[in-house]
């Protein structure tokens, strides 16, 4: 019996694939379609074995030579899957008080396809945590749960990624114009140089899909918080504080007169909130401080509030209790604000159908809460749909012994996953 070339193979897969696909398109989407749905279950033991790889290389976000090792993996899987990928140093890195010096590299890929729509999938490869923890919490699956360090934070975002298009792969869909991979090593220290990238390349997008973890309900995200900080230090002079005080310059009292004057700032009605956090003055009893410091947390879920918090702060600190001390103020934008818009609510619409196929419960979520994502770099300045929560249930985010995923998320998320990309780039969600 004359065997069947594997090009030929591949070639009828394609073609019965696209036949199913036609003919579902034209019935009720009353149930998954079938050939999609089947390539999501056959993905799930090597998606298993994709994040084991992922966890077993210890990626903390100042770990240089770990974090070389993941993305080379990275890089090279998905060169295998056939996109033009490359490793990029940050362009440009914004300062803040905790930047490492070095900052590693940037796993960039794309794949060029015959359509009008362009779609990026971004996800990070930095954890928490520093090496030598792995031995504490090394990838291992009891039951439904498959634990490990980083583990839901976010390798699962990344093999998420892998698998879908993985199945985009199998089926010979190349139905966008560029399917763009953006996948960073700095988003637990605040992207200090993933940031630019993604802003840039989020502005060229029709969607970007951000494969943070779907939280215990499996939640889409439209809006996340942004987060800022303030540092406060005061330089006076130091004196003895029994013999001469009046010698001194107390910085103490002048850093306790700016906390007073600017801890009213919040409007939590509408979600702006600054909470001073830490404070330091003073090295002896008897000493008059001659420097004193403090910080803030900030948080809003709009731009244009924490432009006008930070011009607040400038203009309050020139009030002094102490005309002769010196003081200085410094806002740090840590992440900006997700807001949703029109876009992202259409997408994340067409999500929750997506679910229904498959009988289960979607809740899109448009007002912010908690920490943001590199989702909010990437909408800066863009009008495309942005959708944060595409990746795995998951739980224990940044703890050494709790951290896992739900391996019954796995199937759902990547038919969502595969689906969402393949309808949006033919144009069936406006």
């Amino acid at each position: 019996m004359k065997r069947v070339p594997s090009s030929l193979k591949k070639n009828l897969l394609g073609a019965l694939v696209f036949s199913a696909l036609a003919w579902n398109a034209g019935l009720a989407q009353a149930a998954p379609l079938a050939p999609v749905y089947e390539l999501a279950q056959q993905q799930k033991p090597a998606m298993m074995d994709t994040m084991r790889d992922l966890v077993n290389i210890e990626s903390g976000s100042g770990d240089l030579e770990g974090l070389a090792k993941i993305a080379g993996l990275i890089r090279d899987r998905l060169t295998q899957l056939g996109g033009k990928a490359e490793l990029l140093d940050a362009p440009e890195i914004y300062r803040m008080g905790d930047t490492p010096a070095k900052i590693g590299q940037i796993v960039h890929a794309e794949f060029k396809g015959t359509g009008k729509r362009k779609i990026m999938l971004i996800a990070h490869m930095d954890t928490v945590y520093l090496r030598g923890m792995l031995k504490d919490q090394q990838y291992r699956v009891d039951g439904d749960k498959a634990y490990g360090l980083g583990i839901a934070d976010d390798k699962q975002g990344i093999a998420t990624i892998l698998h879908t298009i993985a199945i985009l792969q199998k089926i010979g869909f190349k139905g966008y114009d560029t399917l763009t991979v953006l996948i960073n090593g700095d988003e637990e220290i605040s992207s200090p140089g993933g940031r630019s990238l993604h802003t840039k390349l989020g502005a060229e997008q029709d969607a970007v899909f951000s494969y943070e973890g779907g939280g215990p309900q499996g939640q889409l995200r439209l809006a996340t918080s942004g987060i800022a900080a303030a540092y406060l230090t005061v330089e006076g002079k130091s004196s003895h504080a029994g013999a001469a005080p009046e010698k001194g310059i107390n910085a103490l009292y002048e850093l306790s007169h700016q906390l007073l004057q600017l801890r009213s700032l919040s409007q939590p009605e509408r979600g702006l909130k600054l909470n001073w956090t830490v404070a330091q003055a003073g090295t002896n009893r008897n000493v008059i401080p001659a420097s004193a410091s403090a910080q803030a947390d900030a948080r809003a879920l709009k731009m244009s509030d924490f432009e006008q918090l930070q011009a607040q702060l400038q203009e309050g600190v020139k009030k002094q209790l102490i005309p002769d001390a010196k003081v200085h103020l410094t806002f740090e934008m840590r992440r900006p604000p997700l807001e949703t818009n029109a876009a992202s609510r259409a997408v994340s619409a067409y999500g929750k159908k997506i679910y229904e196929e498959l009988d289960l419960p979607m809740t899109v979520v448009e007002v912010a809460s908690g920490g943001g994502t590199d989702a909010a770099f990437a909408g800066l300045k863009s009008k495309a749909a942005v959708i944060e929560g595409m990746g795995l249930t998951g739980y224990g985010a940044h703890s050494n012994d709790a951290e896992y995923v739900l391996l019954n998320s796995i199937v759902p998320r990547l038919y969502l996953s595969t689906r969402l990309i393949m309808d949006f780039a033919q144009g069936k969600v406006e």
